[in-house]
């Protein structure tokens, strides 16, 4: 079966299976996170003929796209790969805050240029809305930088319904990021049927519900890191999660296949999701996210595994 798709109506073609880079230089989002092993990360989804690298500023506030650039052009491969990043934070006396400004992201696309070793971006998402700049201008200004060259596609993330429209309003999107899993539904509301009418591919993030649905977890697990927060991994939701997902397992090893796999599978087979772009922190996590393109499920199967989460 061939893995390599067009993302929407773009002309990147991607593997249907990328490499999210979070852990890679994100210092400020993992503890003890090692450079070298972020690089052996890379030159791992590289080896494994990955061509599709997700990235973004806030990652170690520029730090994965340094090492992707070290490794890109150690490996001497920029033009068999597709990458992507993202901008809108920046520092402002040692916080963080938001700006889709013409001007800055325009900036922030020339400083991901150098840090990422490379004369164009292939997709570039701006990755949070700031509140203030209207969207529609926001996407205007990933249409001049289309224009000029220095990004191959516009895209946007982490926007609700009203703002994917209003940031749309011109037909400028092309990938839209946001968060989908099995267990976290609500993009099939309105977002997904959005893309899917207007031709936008639709990269889902946290795939596996930050590790819910690897099937790795009972209730007694203990959540020091920020999962601790999230209402999935709390009281009964958590245990009620946890019954689906021992019913997902069930499903998986009548295919003779890891529980994670199937679910990952299960996001392939959905209208507008092109490719996934699953997280690793060692080299051995990512070369077995890739099993994923072993496994083919029918429809019957699908509209099961859909079922157990409804």
């Amino acid at each position: 079966m061939d893995q390599t798709r067009t993302l929407g109506e773009t002309k990147l073609q991607v593997k249907r299976i990328g490499f999210g880079a979070n852990a890679v230089g994100g210092h400020n989002l993992f503890p003890n996170l090692n450079d070298e092993t972020g690089k052996d990360l890379v030159r791992t989804a590289l080896d494994g003929g990955v061509n599709f690298i997700d990235t973004a500023f806030i990652y170690g506030l520029g730090r994965s796209e340094e090492l992707i650039g070290e490794v890109v052009q150690e490996r001497g491969v920029r033009n068999e790969l597709i990458i992507a990043t993202k901008g809108a934070h920046k520092e402002v006396n040692g916080s963080i805050e938001l700006d889709n400004s013409r001007d800055f992201l325009r900036s922030e696309v020339e400083k991901s240029l150098k840090r990422l070793k490379t004369d164009y971006i292939d997709l570039y998402y701006v990755h949070f809305p700031d509140g203030k700049t209207p969207l529609a201008e926001v996407a205007g200004t990933l249409k001049e930088l289309k224009d000029e060259g220095k990004i191959k596609a516009i895209g946007a993330s982490n926007l609700n319904y009203q703002q994917l429209q209003e940031y749309n309003a011109d037909g400028y999107l092309e990938v839209f990021q946001g968060e989908y899993s099995l267990i976290q539904r609500d993009a099939e509301k309105e977002l997904l049927p959005y893309c899917e009418k207007h031709g936008i591919s639709f990269i889902p993030y946290f795939p596996l519900a930050s590790g819910l649905l690897t099937g790795k977890f009972t209730k007694d697990t203990v959540f020091e890191d920020s999962r601790k927060d999230k209402p999935q991994f709390q009281g009964e939701t958590f245990i009620h999660n946890l019954k689906k997902v021992d019913k997902l397992k069930a499903a998986a090893e009548e295919k003779q296949a890891e529980t994670a796999h199937v679910a990952l599978a299960w996001l392939l087979t959905r209208p507008a999701i092109d490719a996934i772009i699953p997280g690793a922190k060692r080299p051995e996590q990512l070369k077995d996210n890739l099993k994923t393109l072993d496994i083919e499920l029918t429809e019957d199967e699908a509209n099961f595994i859909s079922g157990i989460f409804k």
